[in-house]
């Protein structure tokens, strides 16, 4: 691979990263309740998820997925309803002070916080096929493609970890200002409800790659 098409990949990666998801909301929703550290550790569970995505386009199985409208739905109704779950539970959730959060971040699993992570990613069926169509793109013809991918994909997930910082960054700059119990209550409904808007966009979502704009995000 030529060092013109990495120094292409990276910046279009990142971006591709940055753009806002679901995910990234989750890494937000995640910080204002927990801090930046843990929301941020957390975000290796959507690492891991994008880990098994490109695995699975490197080996040609992202084909089956675009062919098979049954495993696309399943993985697509999965996905969904379990953003409709997180939509509802934050919703219902209490608008805790500082104090109590960081308590119940004491006994809060880090390792749950990831799953939830690894699952929004691992729902959504439009990204294991972004991975089979963003990283071809860079791939040299001439060369053979698996060592290229396995520079492509660390390098996705170190762009792809940097812009969970950033959200997380954001989270946790404005959890001061969320301090309001009102204030806190607002900002869970306003995740819940684009939360559940995420979860109505995956139901809608078709599978053709075709003009793609889906973020891993």
């Amino acid at each position: 691979m030529s060092t013109e098409a990495l120094l292409l990949f990276a910046p279009a990666c990142f971006a591709l990263n940055m753009a806002p998801g679901p995910n990234h909301l989750l890494s937000i929703s995640n910080a204002t309740r927990h801090g930046f550290w843990i929301a941020t550790v957390a975000g290796i569970g959507r690492l891991l998820a994008f880990v098994g995505m490109i695995a699975t386009a490197a080996a040609g199985l992202a084909t089956v997925l675009q062919t098979s409208l049954l495993l696309f739905c399943a993985i697509k109704l999965g996905g969904a309803a379990y953003l409709f779950c997180l939509a509802f539970q934050l919703w219902r959730a209490s608008p805790v002070t500082d104090a109590q959060a960081d308590k119940a971040a004491a006994t809060h699993s880090l390792r749950s916080l990831a799953r939830q992570e690894f699952l929004v990613a691992a729902g959504n069926p439009k990204a294991i096929l972004m991975f089979t169509a963003f990283p071809p793109q860079f791939i040299d013809l001439s060369r053979p493609a698996g060592p290229q991918f396995a520079l492509l994909g660390p390098l996705f997930l170190v762009m792809a970890w940097i812009a969970i910082a950033a959200y997380a960054y954001i989270g946790s700059h404005i959890r001061a200002w969320l301090s309001a119990p009102r204030r806190r209550r607002a900002f869970h409904r306003i995740c819940a409800s684009l939360l559940g808007t995420a979860g109505i966009g995956r139901l809608a979502a078709r599978r053709s790659t075709a003009g793609l704009t889906t973020a891993p995000g």
